[in-house]
This record gives structure tokens, sequence and C-alpha cells, in this order.
């Protein structure tokens, strides 16, 4: 029986948020790991997760089948992470999320490797969002090439660097109010991103089903208005929630998609606000999620508190030197 450590594994978008968690969760299970970048040159920061040797980055970029196939050389697994939440350029969601799906699937059969496909909770062919859309095609690509690939769809994902409650706690620092898009009633289910990482190194280990949909969620269902309080307490920040309906939303969204940092909202994010993301009855019945994995997720209480103390108004210099 071929070790973890004969086994190379090439993880697509490596150096990512997602990425960085799931290179360490299969570095501590002994793998050895190519992670596929566009800028391998940015990734030096990947090698303190694993031994010496044991963590390469390569080049590939999804718009060229050539350096995919090239990252797939001798892999027995491929893992594809790449996405985006806002199209820029060539980066569009139809170019990364469903051809881009479909380029290292291909690559993956070619060469007999299994495939892990992390997509995302609300994938829907018919969805207004384009992202929706593009993860649902994504999703169908990869199945038609490797029928034996697990697809994972997270919920929200939450963690040290994460995109969102840092972008919140951010805003919270600057602003003295936080929006509440469509009156924060959506509802979410934030994931631990060290969890996830753990369910797709699972799937590496072959503890997953074979052509299964996972749909990954947190311990706790909590609307945006609920999601922001918890921030709000934590960096004791005293900003007011203000509702802002749909159609303002939308409207200023036309303007912030060119807005930089925590200030960027694009027209499709709105979209995607308007819809619940939660794990579904039906994953949960047929045990394809963190906990019929045997994972215990974390909660955002629980987990937060221990990188947003930084946005708090007091003590945040003693305690970064401390």
């Amino acid at each position: 029986m071929t070790s973890n450590l004969e086994t190379l594994v090439t993880v697509f978008g490596g150096s990512g948020f997602l990425g960085r968690n799931v290179v360490r969760a299969l570095a501590k299970r002994e793998y050895r790991i190519r992670v596929a970048v566009r800028r391998p040159e940015l990734a030096g920061h990947l090698q303190p997760l694993g031994r010496v040797g044991q963590i390469h980055a390569v080049q590939a970029n999804l718009r060229y089948p050539a350096s995919v196939e090239a990252a797939m050389r001798d892999s027995a697994v491929a893992i594809n992470l790449v996405g985006v939440l806002a199209e820029s350029g060539a980066q569009t969601f139809d170019a990364v999320q469903a051809k881009g799906a479909e380029t290292i699937a291909r690559a993956a059969s070619a060469t007999g490797a299994r495939m892990v496909h992390v997509s995302a909770i609300g994938a829907d062919e018919n969805s207004p969002s384009a992202y929706s859309r593009a993860k649902a095609a994504g999703e169908k690509a990869v199945l038609a090439a490797v029928p034996s690939a697990t697809i994972l769809r997270p919920s929200l994902l939450f963690g040290p660097e994460d995109q969102f409650t840092n972008r919140f706690a951010s805003l919270a620092r600057i602003s003295p109010f936080l929006p509440l898009i469509g009156g924060g009633e959506t509802r979410m289910q934030p994931a631990y991103v060290a969890d996830v990482a753990a369910a797709v190194a699972d799937a590496v280990d072959g503890k997953t089903k074979a052509g299964a949909t996972y749909e990954l969620g947190g311990p706790e269902v909590l609307t945006m208005r609920e999601i922001m309080e918890v921030i709000l307490k934590i960096t004791e920040r005293k900003g007011m929630l203000v509702s802002l309906p749909w159609g303002l939303a939308k409207m200023q969204a036309m303007f912030l998609q060119f807005a930089p940092g925590p200030l960027k909202l694009t027209p499709d994010q709105v979209t995607l606000l308007q819809s619940d993301n939660v794990v579904s009855d039906t994953a949960k019945a047929a045990g394809l999620t963190l906990e019929g994995l045997g994972i215990t997720p974390e909660s955002m209480e629980a987990i937060a508190p221990q990188y947003l103390w930084r946005f708090r108004a007091a003590g945040q210099f003693q305690r970064k030197s401390a």
C-alpha cells in the first residue's frame, strides 16, 4: 500500500486563504504537495508549513491547459480550490470557476488521478447570481471528466486573514455604522477554515464517498445581523447597524464594485446575499456534512476572538507587544 510520503497531491490555488490551510493539513498528514499557482514566487510563505522539500510551488494558469497538465504530472490527487469573489479582467467567473475547473478535471482524468473539487453552497445553474451559476457549471464539468470526484460545498468561511470577518471589523474601525444589506436577514452557516481544510484532507485520504457532494457548514445558523453583532462584540465597537434595502444596495454596488479594500461590493455579491447559505436537510440526512466526516465544527464566537482582538479600540497595542 502506498504511504502518504509517496503520494503526490497537486493543489491548484494553494496560496489563497483556504489553500494555506489545506496545504498545512496535508503536510501534517505527510503528503508530498505540489502547489500550482499563477505566481509561484509569491508562494514562499507555504514552505514553513511542511518539512524541507515537502512543499513545492509550480506555475500554472487555468487558461492555459498545457501548464495545468504539467502541474499534474505524476500526481495521484488533484485539488481545485481556485475561485474568485469578484471578476477582474480575464479572471471571470466562467473562465475560473467553470472552464478552469474543467481544465483541471480533464488533466486529472488524463493521468488517472483522483480529484477533490471545492465549490460553494448555493451552486445552482438556475441561480440569478453569475458566481453561483459558474460554480454549478464547474461541478458539472468536474463530474463529467472524473465521475468519482468529491465535491465539497462550504458555506461562508471564517478564520485568520479571511475576507469577511476581517473586512467588517476593519469597516467598524473607520465607520460609525455597518450596513445590513436587505435588513440583515439572510441566513449563513459560517464554517471555520481549518475544519473545511480537514474535510479536504479527509477526501484525499479516501474517507469521502465517490461522486458525492458534501455541504460544509459550522455549528450555528446565523443571520447577517447576528454575525455583525458578534463582530462588534468581539472588537468592542459601538457601530450602529443600518438596514440597506436591496434596491439601494444594488445601486450603491454599481459604484462600490470599483472601490478598494473593505469598501468593495459588487452587484453580484448583493444578488448572492438574497439567498440563504446553509447546509441542506438533504445533505444532513445523507451524512454529507462535516459531522458526517467525524469533524466537530468550531463556532465563530469560539474562534474569531483569537484574531479579531487586534481591531479593538483599546489595548490593542499592548496585546500586540505581549
